[in-house]
């Protein structure tokens, strides 16, 4: 029953697909934490007085900048063409019910499986998309 549900949810096509340009993909890292292992490689903004990298030498690394941002009409998009929004109970699920078409419900990690089960049934009476409609469910063969 559920392979039918996933051929049935893998035919919701998002209303636009738009193509989904990054400016930048790679990692902004931390200046210097190469050399040293207490630095860790999340992004610090450098402060120092003389710091090469926040005087924006060239050669440098890079620091993020507000140029590097998204389209605006791309943002948060995934790659399946649709915003992902959290579900943690149906009546969360039933307010997508208008916006099927851009939006895809993803099932919050904590719930179980007796209510994910609902909640999946309950998308594909209102054809709204679940990123994660298999999780957790064992198939009837299995029980």
């Amino acid at each position: 029953r559920f392979a039918n549900y996933c051929m049935k949810m893998g035919s919701i096509k998002p209303l636009k697909k738009p193509k989904i340009v990054k400016k930048r993909t790679k990692l902004f890292h931390r200046h210097q934490s190469d050399r040293f292992d207490r630095v860790k490689r999340i992004w610090r903004r450098p402060k120092g007085i003389d710091s090469r990298v926040r005087r924006r030498y060239k050669g440098q690394l890079r620091m993020p900048k507000i140029g590097y941002g998204s389209n605006k009409k791309t943002r948060h998009i995934h790659p399946d063409g649709f915003y992902h929004v959290n579900i943690t109970t149906v009546p969360e699920l039933e307010m997508l019910l208008m916006s099927n078409k851009t939006h895809a419900a993803v099932i919050a990690r904590t719930i179980g499986a007796r209510k994910r089960k609902t909640i999946v049934e309950r998308a594909e009476q209102l054809q709204i998309r679940v990123v994660n409609g298999n999780a957790r469910l064992r198939s009837e063969k299995q029980e």
